[in-house]
This record gives C-alpha cells, structure tokens and sequence, in this order.
C-alpha cells in the first residue's frame, strides 16, 4: 500500500512532518484548503518554504490520477466530515472561530472559508479534526492578520462575550477588573473586527455576542458598536433571538448583520426572518439511548446541589440546579457546564440526576452526529458552552446571502 493510503492520526503528516510551529501549521493547512483557488496566493509563499523540493516538484507537476496531490501528501487535511463544498458561491472568513458552528452555518448556504483564527489551542485541535484547517492564532498581531486574503465577501465573528455577559460582568467585578471596552484582554477585540472591516471591507458581516451586550454598561457599550460600525458606512440590523426555536435550550444572543453601503447604499433587502423547527424540539430528543455512569452525580455532589438551591431559595434568590423537562427546553448551555452540570441535569428513575454528555452538549447546539469530538470531556462542555446555535446561524446566513444576492442583481441591472 503506498504510503499516502496508510491510516494516519489526525494532523500526523501535515504537523509532524512539515509544519512545527503553530503559525506554520495553520499557513499550510490554509495553503491546501485553498490550493485550487485565488486565495491559495495568500498562503503559497510561505508554504512553500515549508515543503522539501521534492514536494513542490511534485505538487507543481501535478500527480498524474484522479486525485489532487494535495489529498494524496495530506489526506489528515482532507479526510474531514465538514469539507468545503464543491461548488461555492461566496466566500468568508471565520474570526474567533472557536469549533466552526459559524463555518458550517456558512458552508451549508454554499460559503468557502477563506481564513480561520481561534486563539484556544483545544478549540484548534476540534476544529481541524472537522475542517482539516489549522486557524491562525491571536487576531490582534499583525502578522495573523497579514494572511487575511484581500478580498472575500463575508466576514463572520462571535466575538468573546466575556466582558458583555451578565456573568462575565459579575465575576470581573468581583475581582475589581473592567469589564466591555475597559478590558484590555478582551472587550476591545471588537475594534480588531472593525480594523479588518476597514482594511478589506467586506461586502456583508455577521457578529454575535450574548443579550447583555445591549445593556452593557447602560447601553453605552452597544451605542459605542453601533457607531463604530457606522462611521465604517456599514448598514447595520441587530436583533436578540432565542435558539430554542431550533435546539430544546433557552438561549438568547445578539445578532449584528451588515452590509457595505459603499457598494449597495443603504437601501437593503435583509430581514431576521427564520423557519423555526416545527414540531418545536424538545430536551428527550437529544438525549443518548445509553449513557456511561460517570455523568451521574455522586452522593456528595448531589447533596451539596440541593443544599446550595435550598439556601439560596430560603434568601429568595433564584440560584440552583436546575433539572431540564424532557418534553421541554433547558436552560442555556454555559462554558462552566464542566464544574458541576448543574444548570442542565437530566432525572435518571431510581438514582441521582446526571449531566448531559458531550455529545448531548453538541446536540443541543444543534451539530450534528458527525461532529468530531476528540478533545477530553471538560474541553468539550467548555466547546460548546461557548459555541453557536448553528442551525440558527445557517438560517441567518441564509438570508444574507439572499440579500447579497438580491444587492448584486440590482448592481447588474443599474
């Protein structure tokens, strides 16, 4: 069997071999998702350097089958459930990616991603396990941003929501931090998304962020966004949504959707209308069949749960667990689901309540079964508990498109 055929560990051939430093790793892995277009121009230099002589000759000349000599030296690259589609009609970049619920909410309306960045290397390890792409890493270095293409059409952010979430503001207070735009760390990644705004001005954008972003630091923070976005001559639409209307779990964020008035003006086509789920999805449809004993709660944890509720009840705080109706929605899925599970437990007759497993965690976000999961299960509640409702996002993303769409006939016909 020739040595390109043999099984192979994810990223064994791309990473070990040629590509050492993370930065390395996701240049070439760009390079080989985008070989065969124009934005392979961004990354081929640097790839290049990369790849032994051998290698380039060969690539250069083409092997001579079926197959691209790209999936035949990086099959690890290729051999993914999310691959890009076969013909794209539009093109985007994928900021603050995290595990892709914005790349497969794009890709299933026909979108090529172009470029990728995530700073969590566990969040990078799911994402090329289902992309095959390495993303670039900090967004606010400019050598990251110097391998953003040019040109692409959409660009696509949930910006860290640290700052801006009801908890995010209370754990910072605790501690005497700033929160929004006085967070240094975090809360001015925003201004990252407008300098790429600037800078490539793409035609369409769509951002995320938690519901609390509207009334931030009594809406300053959100009037703050709005200008930006504005002085940038972006037509901007903003709406919170709730993703049970498509996942059995309450969960609302804000939508931010523009559109370049220097290319269309301000007359523009784009509404938040969706096609929820009917009949609406419900908790007992996530559920696995068999579920390991390692996600029931012990003795001691159950105990202190209900001991924790029942104080905070007797001081008329709404604190506590919270056990999720099978016929019904849970609460919303939070990055710290990993500690205790306790804001989505699930009734086990006869024993004490469990937390969702990882795969019930993907369920509810709405990914689907073929979503590779291969990091440890604290990674992968953190995963999810930060993700996207992506078949809310698919739906958003559809009607951007037929907006740009819409946009673009008109340009044809004037």
């Amino acid at each position: 069997m020739p040595a390109h055929k043999k099984n192979v560990a994810p990223s064994r051939i791309l990473v070990e071999r040629f590509a050492r430093t993370p930065l390395e790793q996701a240049v070439l892995s760009h390079w080989c998702q985008n070989a065969t277009t124009k934005f392979a121009d961004t990354y081929e230099p640097k790839s290049l350097e990369l790849l032994p002589t051998d290698i380039y000759r060969r690539i250069s000349n083409e092997v001579a089958c079926e197959e691209s000599p790209f999936q035949l030296l990086f099959p690890d690259v290729f051999d993914v459930p999310f691959p890009p589609p076969r013909h794209p009609t539009f093109s985007f970049i994928d900021l603050f990616a995290g595990i892709g619920g914005f790349r497969i909410a794009m890709q299933r309306n026909g979108g090529k991603c172009v470029f990728s960045s995530e700073w969590n290397e566990a969040a990078k390890q799911t994402y090329f396990a289902n992309f095959g792409e390495v993303p670039f890493g900090d967004i606010t270095s400019a050598e990251t941003k110097s391998f953003i293409p040019p040109q692409f059409d959409i660009l696509c952010a949930g910006f860290p929501c640290q700052p801006f979430s009801i908890a995010g503001v209370s754990k910072k207070n605790s501690l005497g931090r700033a929160t929004g735009f006085a967070d240094k760390t975090q809360g001015t990644l925003f201004f990252d998304v407008c300098d790429i705004l600037k800078s490539r001005r793409p035609k369409a954008f769509l951002l995320e962020n938690v519901k609390n972003l509207c009334s931030h630091d009594k809406g300053r923070t959100f009037q703050i966004i709005r200008e930006s976005l504005d002085e940038l001559d972006y037509e901007v639409f903003y709406k919170v949504l709730d993703g049970q209307n498509y996942v059995p779990q309450h969960r609302e964020r804000i939508l931010i959707v523009g559109f370049d008035r220097k290319r269309f003006g301000n007359d523009i086509p784009f509404s938040f209308e969706i096609d929820p789920i009917v009949p609406k999805p419900t908790v007992g449809t996530i559920l696995e069949s068999e579920v390991m004993e390692k996600y029931t709660l012990t003795d001691k944890l159950w105990s202190y749960l209900q001991s924790y509720a029942d104080k905070h009840r007797a001081a008329g705080n709404g604190f506590g667990f919270g056990i999720a109706p099978r016929d019904g929605v849970s609460r919303t899925l939070s990055a710290r689901y990993y500690k205790d599970g306790s804001e989505i437990l699930i009734e086990q007759p006869g024993k004490n309540p469990r937390r969702l497993t990882p795969r019930e965690c993907a369920r509810l976000m709405g990914y689907p079964d073929d979503f590779r999961i291969v990091v440890s299960d604290t990674r992968a509640y953190q995963q999810f508990g930060n993700s996207v409702v992506m078949p809310l996002m698919a739906d958003i993303a559809k009607n951007i498109v037929s907006a740009l769409r819409e946009l673009q006939e008109r340009r044809f016909r004037g």
